[in-house]
């Protein structure tokens, strides 16, 4: 069976981007050098998911450096070809994601790294999320895009360990509770 797991970082209010989906305080913070554990984790990665919003972020920061192949569910783009210098690293799907799980599993998929607001909220909401690992980072955006808000049940989640970094990042890591 394939299961879904987080690897994001929020501002210490909640947000994965700014209003406008910029995402400049996360990436002046990911200077430092420090090791986060993002290579540990995408090691154990088959398929990335991710909804249209973090493929256009992710586009606009120049090479795409996502070593894994990447499932974009987006209705807007399903109607798109793939950029050419990104055939057979990228595709577009209109699935659910239900149906984008069940399809990455008739292909041998074991583990999905589920990437994106909207999209991790609709997973966690379906249960289709084992794990998350959510790294804070020390800035208040005031408003922007959270990574949680609007969900029509609660989640349980059990935390399993928590760590501090000298830049001041704090990363927890949790199960959901099933």
């Amino acid at each position: 069976m394939i299961t879904g797991h987080v690897f994001i970082a929020t501002s210490l209010d909640g947000f994965i981007a700014r209003e406008g989906g910029e995402i400049d305080w996360l990436l002046k913070h990911d200077q430092a050098g420090e090791d986060h554990g993002y290579d540990d984790f995408i090691r154990d990665i088959d398929v990335i998911v991710m909804g249209r919003g973090t493929y256009e972020a992710v586009r606009s920061m120049g090479d795409w450096f996502y070593t894994r192949p990447v499932l974009v569910l987006s209705e807007q783009l399903a109607q798109q070809e793939v950029p050419s210098e990104l055939y057979g690293k990228v595709r577009f799907s209109d699935k659910t994601p239900e149906e984008a799980m069940a399809m990455l599993q008739s292909e041998g998929a074991r583990r999905a790294y589920v990437d994106g607001g909207r999209i991790i909220q609709s997973f966690l909401q379906l249960d289709m999320i084992s794990d998350m690992v959510i790294t804070r980072v020390p800035i208040l955006l005031g408003t922007g895009r959270p990574l949680f808000g609007g969900g029509q049940r609660d989640v349980a989640l059990a935390h399993k360990g928590t760590r501090s970094f000298p830049s001041g990042l704090v990363q927890s890591n949790y199960e959901v509770i099933k």
